[in-house]
């Protein structure tokens, strides 16, 4: 049955004028949630503009292109004076460190590669924030996320964005059905980064020409191993770099400074072929180093899965999908396995290279932007 005039959806999907629906927009203070805020109020909507302020590393607040730390919330309050819409800053420090920071040193502790801007969404964006928006009356929650949220058969579902170069779906597989009902994300559909700057510049905002954030926001200059010095001191113990017989090949300065997959910085000379580190060895203080080839990867086990599919992970014995290992590496074919609802292995058509602990893997619809949920790997 069609809707009549007056209640035809507006463009977040309620059945009310824009006027009579409020959006909290979660901004950062970077153009992207800067637009959607500005591009929602324009449009009628009653927005209100959180800012978290997650962290304060004293250089951090001076630094460009991170988020939720000083400049970027006087750009997140900036824009929401311009745009004329409340705009509020919440403390989150304490639960962004014990939800992320703290998890994100000891996985790098342990020898694994941890992934902390997932947790921040999972366990602090989508979750302690989007509360936040429930408390104040709000009809949803908006970011500037590019991911696309469509209406199914049964119910939300999570999509690819338009533009595979600004896509984020890796970063938002542990978003769940609930919360996605509550979602919503304006530029999952725009075909460029482009056309986002120039909303921005067509709606006067003076973040049209901010440079996007490229580091994880805690981590000034992608200096890993120098923050978990600070947050662990002591964890930069040095030991040997051994081949996989155990032949002491060098030394290093910490397991902390090497991630699997990682050949410069070895500071091995004089070999025939080059090395790769293939393992860590923590408890032992060791980086372990081989061959490319075994760096190879067919099976993957992935535990702390959210399903994002039709009905249960344990409806089928096997599902044929597609799964990113990495941010930046496209889609590859697979067959995933459920072992419980929320453990499976992975399998890879094609082996892949450098798969890590403390990474995510990510499902996809074979030949569709729908995304299946996913879960973290575990061991390698």
């Amino acid at each position: 049955m069609a809707l009549d005039a007056d209640t035809r959806l507006n463009s977040l999907g309620f059945p009310k004028p824009p006027q009579q629906t409020r959006v909290v927009v979660a901004m950062s203070g970077g153009v992207d949630s800067s637009v959607v805020a500005a591009k929602l109020a324009e449009e009628g909507y009653d927005v209100v503009g959180v800012t978290l302020q997650l962290y304060d590393h004293g250089a951090a607040l001076a630094k460009k292109g991170a988020c939720c730390a000083g400049l970027d919330i006087h750009d997140a309050r900036r824009v929401a004076e311009e745009m004329g819409f409340p705009h509020y800053v919440l403390d989150y420090e304490n639960i962004f460190k014990d939800a992320v920071i703290d998890e994100f040193a000891d996985s790098y502790l342990a020898g694994a590669t941890p992934v902390p801007c997932i947790r921040c969404n999972e366990r602090v964006k989508f979750k302690d924030l989007l509360q936040t928006a429930k408390d104040l009356d709000a009809d949803c929650m908006a970011t500037g996320h590019y991911i696309q949220r469509k209406m199914g058969a049964n119910g939300a579902e999570l999509h690819s964005a338009e533009d595979a170069n600004r896509d984020q779906s890796y970063f938002l597989f542990s978003t769940t059905p609930e919360q996605l009902e509550f979602l919503r994300f304006p530029l999952g559909h725009l075909a460029s980064k482009a056309e986002t700057r120039a909303l921005a510049a067509q709606y006067g905002l003076a973040v049209a020409d901010k440079p996007d954030s490229q580091d994880i926001c805690f981590v000034p200059n992608g200096d890993y191993a120098s923050v978990i010095e600070k947050l662990r001191p002591g964890a930069a113990e040095a030991g040997d770099i051994v081949d996989m017989e155990g032949n002491v090949l060098g030394t290093h300065n910490g397991v902390i400074h090497y991630t699997i997959g990682q050949r410069r910085g070895l500071g091995i000379g004089g070999l025939a072929d080059p090395l790769y580190v293939v393992k860590l060895d923590v408890d032992n203080r060791k980086v372990i180093v081989g061959p490319k080839e075994l760096l190879s990867t067919r099976i993957i086990p992935v535990r702390e899965i959210n399903w994002l599919g039709d009905g249960s992970l344990m409806d089928q014995e096997s599902y044929e999908i597609s799964v990113k290992v990495r941010s930046t590496r496209p889609p590859r074919e697979a067959i995933l396995r459920p072992i419980s609802a929320t453990e499976a292995e992975v399998e890879l058509l094609t082996p892949e290279e450098g798969v890590s602990p403390g990474q995510a893997c990510v499902f996809y619809e074979t030949g569709g932007s729908r995304i299946l949920g996913g879960g973290w790997i575990w061991r390698g």
